[in-house]
């Protein structure tokens, strides 16, 4: 895994965001924000806390296992990263990996026809597979890890890049944007390892956020107008020091 460059946790969940934009949760939000969401402008923090509280809307509860010292990167995926990229397991994932979560072990079980046509799985990769063989990717992946050599699991993307897998798995590598979050302490999120304590501590986050705060539109707004209206305590003593060295 090549990494091209670090970026920021707010350029990650905007391009969270586009890719569950059209969910039905933002049918009512659509108009007034499919600008910011389409068009971002990652320096404006008030665009940045109203992306955040749409995508805690449908995904709050997800990112919230994340550790917090996760760091991102944009990278480029080779053929032996392939080899060790799992995909998220949910429920669904279950009855199509037969007990291996790996992408490559998933896509050779669809091209076997090991699974039933009339899983919805199955029905949307191959909708995604269509798809990418007449149209262009335009589109970002999420993937987590502990380290650059550990495997990596995909956070969201995985029937895109199932889809991508079946077509060839080149378009993977040229196809998307490769965005992974790296934090030496993912051992502890449900997402990357599917344990009873870390499954017990996602309940227990559930249920504290049945209500999520966070994802309220008008309160993030005003938040990121306290802090941008904050006064800069720490030019104070500048301040201070210079008008004294003028007397």
């Amino acid at each position: 895994m090549k990494i091209r460059r670090r970026i920021t946790e707010a350029e990650v969940l905007a391009e969270f965001l586009k890719n569950e934009f059209y969910q039905k949760e933002y049918d009512s939000d659509r108009e007034k924000y499919e600008s910011i969401v389409l068009d971002p402008d990652l320096a404006d923090e008030a665009q940045n806390a109203v992306r955040r509280a749409l995508l805690y809307r449908r995904r709050g509860h997800m990112w919230r296992e994340l550790p917090k010292d996760t760091v991102w990167y944009e990278t480029e995926i080779d053929a032996e990263d392939l080899k060790r990229i799992r995909v998220f397991p949910r429920a669904h994932w279950r009855k199509i990996s037969n007990g291996s979560f790996l992408l490559s072990e998933i896509v050779k079980r669809i091209r076997e026809s090991a699974i039933g046509t009339s899983d919805p799985a199955f029905s949307k990769i191959q909708l995604l597979r269509y798809r990418l063989q007449r149209d262009s990717v335009n589109s970002a992946v999420l993937l987590i890890g502990v380290d650059e050599e550990q495997p990596l699991t995909i956070l969201e993307g995985n029937h895109r890049l199932a889809a991508a897998m079946l077509v060839s798995p080149r378009l993977v590598h040229t196809g998307f944007r490769m965005l992974v979050g790296l934090s030496p302490r993912m051992y502890e999120s449900c997402w990357y390892d599917t344990n009873i304590p870390n499954l017990w501590t996602y309940l227990k986050n559930r249920l504290r956020n049945l209500v999520d705060k966070e994802a309220d539109v008008d309160r993030a707004l005003v938040a990121a107008a306290d802090i941008h209206s904050a006064p800069d305590l720490a030019a104070e003593p500048v301040k201070a020091q210079n008008m004294k060295g003028s007397m």
